[in-house]
This record gives C-alpha cells, sequence and structure tokens, in this order.
C-alpha cells in the first residue's frame, strides 16, 4: 500500500475526481479527510466510505474562499489525524463566458475558487509540512492551464495560474523536505459532463488522441503517484492525464 500511515487531505472530495481520488487514496492505506462545502453530500459520502475503511475517512466542511476556513481544516486534520503527510488540492468550479460579456464579479469567482483557493490550501498545508519537515502537496490544473480555449477567459487564466504556482511553490518548498506538483487533466466523464448532448460529447471525445473521455480513477491514480515516495524526486512537475490532448499542441 503506497500511502499506508499517510494522512491525506482532498478537497473538492464530494464528488468527480476528487471522490475517485478518496477512495484510491483509502485503498492505498492512507487516513482520509474529504474536504468539501457545508452540506450533505461530503458527510455521506466520507460516511459510506469510512463503512468500508472504519476510523480512516472523515468529512471535514470547507469553503476555500475563506482564510479563516482553510487554515482551520489544516488544523482540525491534524487535531483528528496528527499530521498532514499528502493535499490534493483540487476544489473549482467551471465557467464559461465570452471575454466581452464576462462581468467582475463571475470572473474574479472563478479565480477566488479555482486559483487563490488553490493557493490559500496551499500555504495553510505548506506551514505545518514545514514544521514536519516533510510532504506532498499535488495542485489541480488543466489541459487548459497550457492552452487557451474560448469561453473560458476565468477557468483558463485561474488554470494557468494553478500550473506556475505549482512550480514556484516547488521551488520554495524544496529544501524543506516538502514536494509540490500538479496534474493536468483532460476532458473526464464526471457528472458535469452528463448534460451535454451526444453531438458536443461526441466533439470533445474527437480532441483525444485516444478516442475517449477520460475516467475520475485515471486522474486519482497519477495524483496517488505524485502523493506516494514513488514520486520522491518530482517536484514542480505537471502531469498531463489528457488522453494525448496536448501531446500535438504547441
Amino acid at each position: 500500500m503506497r500511502l499506508k500511515g499517510k494522512t491525506i487531505l482532498v478537497t473538492g472530495g464530494a464528488s468527480g475526481i476528487g471522490l475517485a481520488t478518496v477512495e484510491r487514496c483509502l485503498q492505498e492505506g492512507a487516513q482520509v479527510v474529504l474536504a468539501d462545502l457545508p452540506g450533505p453530500a461530503g458527510g455521506l459520502r466520507a460516511q459510506e466510505l469510512d463503512e468500508h475503511h472504519p476510523g480512516r475517512c472523515l468529512f471535514l466542511p470547507c469553503d476555500v474562499t475563506s482564510t479563516d476556513q482553510v487554515d482551520q481544516l489544516i488544523a482540525d486534520t491534524v487535531a483528528q489525524f496528527g499530521s498532514l503527510d499528502g493535499v490534493f488540492n483540487n476544489a473549482g468550479i467551471g465557467g464559461m463566458n465570452p471575454a466581452d460579456s464576462y462581468s467582475d464579479e463571475a470572473f474574479l469567482r472563478v479565480l477566488d475558487i479555482n486559483l487563490t483557493g488553490v493557493f490559500r490550501v496551499a500555504r495553510a498545508a505548506l506551514r505545518q509540512m514545514y514544521q514536519q519537515r516533510r510532504g506532498s502537496i499535488v495542485n489541480c490544473a488543466s489541459i487548459l492551464g497550457l492552452f487557451g480555449q474560448t469561453m473560458t477567459a476565468a477557468y483558463s487564466t485561474a488554470k494557468g495560474g494553478v500550473v506556475n504556482l505549482t512550480r514556484t511553490l516547488a521551488l520554495e518548498a524544496a529544501t524543506k523536505g516538502v514536494r509540490v506538483n500538479a496534474v493536468g487533466p483532460g476532458y473526464i466523464d464526471t457528472p458535469l459532463l452528463a448534460a451535454l448532448d451526444a453531438n458536443a460529447r461526441e466533439a470533445l471525445i474527437d480532441l483525444h488522441p485516444l478516442g475517449r473521455l477520460g475516467r475520475p480513477e485515471e486522474v486519482a491514480n497519477a495524483v496517488v503517484y505524485l502523493l506516494s515516495d514513488e514520486a520522491s524526486f518530482t517536484t514542480g512537475a505537471l502531469l498531463m492525464v489528457d488522453g494525448g490532448f496536448t501531446a500535438g499542441k504547441s
């Protein structure tokens, strides 16, 4: 078990890639804090998983736009499990609008959750990990962290920021025993895409040379690798999990 005895925090853990990562971390022996917005979904998911992994899955509510809540999340994780060995910084939202009609409020909300929220969680985690002299942070970037796409001015800006934030934090943390990496998912078959009609779904599939959408567990597998000691010489990296989407682009 690659994460046996480690405490892992997953933000945005109640669904999609986040939930799949919670499940994979539990399978690999970790104690896992499933963090998500207050509400029943996170608690129910954690309760279901804890029945199969007794005492190893806990739900803690957190809105990553609040510094106080993020700092409390890290403190409560350490109080519950004694340490913080890994973080999957995954909380985020979508958002599509033409740039000329994006309101300040809508644009800044995407940045506040998808970029500043990632920074808030990483900052609080680094403070704890520096004390321990060990730890691994994995940020969730995107194919749109490398390439633009129409209607995604806020989202692409945020994810591009996550990529360079990851590199910068990796350099700062390297001498303190902490690694910081990112994953770059392509289009993943989550409930978010369920509302697409057949033509739109097929258009997304055609963007990926492997000829299909990704599965949440495929991203989770990459996250687990980066969190584990198997990636002990990997920091500042962006691991694309995109079915070849970015391979032919420059």
